[in-house]
């Protein structure tokens, strides 16, 4: 080869050689993103893996990866096994407190956007408040006031009356309190869900001879839809893995799926049926979050058009 042509064969061959050695480079994007990827990796996935291989594991023993069996699925899949019993428990609060909460929070997050003006800031904050302080310290503090002799029924009989009523220890102090804890989890992105509505097309509606009744069906729900249907998937997560409120307010009464979930990996050491619960409660709560996100449009949920 001569020297003239030495130059361009080196030019021609540059391109190639950063093709070959491109493909094992990441991208500025994917290096910036590599430590979320580790950290979901690392916190998210491995659990996950851990968790289903310890499904399929012999009962009561650690032998992961080292055996297969189906024993634990047949254990819960039995008719005469009551751990279903806890499942609906779970699934009738909380689907209780997503309809509750969808009639509590609607107003409130109506008026944040539309009638407190310049104090929906402060009210944001008032909600958002009780969010730092311990979900356990603030549910005692319910039993503290409603427990016999205690804040509602000492200051009772102190005045001459026989006291306060007993409503500790039900499923209605339960709900009620999921319904306390989970305020913010709903109100928060149904406040943005409204706050997505153009006035423009509310009052277009208006001006067209529709009814407020008309207005709020046709224009304000579906358009506000997005936001509310994110807030029952959230709050329906929550309440799903609830068991503070069961084991603080409820004291055991009523036995929800969290409740056996723990028991199995702790008192009864039996971490391949309590992995086998948790995988068959993950798998139903993906197929929920699933089968809500196909009706989201997300690319207007974020801004993107």
């Amino acid at each position: 080869m001569s020297e003239a042509s030495l130059p361009t064969a080196l030019l021609s061959a540059a391109p190639s050689a950063r093709a070959r050695t491109g493909r094992f480079n990441l991208s500025a994007g994917g290096r910036c993103a590599l430590p979320v990827i580790v950290l979901f990796g690392l916190g998210f996935i491995a659990p996950l893996v851990a968790i289903f291989a310890y499904s399929f594991a012999q009962p009561r023993t650690f032998s992961v990866f080292r055996s297969f069996t189906l024993v634990n699925y047949a254990d819960i899949f039995s008719l005469s096994n009551t751990v279903w019993l806890s499942f609906l428990w779970s699934l009738g609060l909380a689907f209780a407190t997503c309809a509750a909460l969808a009639v509590i929070a609607y107003p409130i997050a109506y008026g944040l956007n539309r009638v407190f003006g310049r104090w929906s800031p402060l009210v944001s904050i008032l909600f958002v408040f009780p969010l730092f302080v311990s979900e356990n310290v603030r549910l005692y503090g319910w039993v503290l006031f409603f427990i016999k002799n205690g804040v509602l029924d000492g200051s009772l009989k102190a005045l001459g009356f026989a006291g306060g009523p007993q409503v500790l220890y039900q499923p209605a102090m339960i709900l009620a309190g999921m319904i306390y804890v989970y305020l913010p989890f709903m109100l928060f992105p149904m406040t943005l869900g409204l706050a997505m509505v153009p006035r423009d097309l509310m009052d277009a509606a208006r001006d067209l001879g529709a009814n407020r009744w008309q207005i709020w069906r046709e224009v304000e729900l579906p358009l506000a839809m997005p936001g509310i249907l994110i807030g029952l998937l959230l709050t329906f997560v929550l309440g799903i893995g609830a068991v503070a409120e069961a084991k603080i307010l409820g004291g055991q009464s009523v036995i929800v799926i969290s409740h056996d979930i723990e028991i199995a990996f702790t008192y009864s050491q039996n971490w391949p049926l309590g992995s086998a619960l948790a995988v068959v409660v993950t798998v139903f709560i993906g197929a929920l979050t699933l089968a809500v996100f196909s009706r989201l449009d997300l690319d207007r949920l974020l801004g993107r058009r």
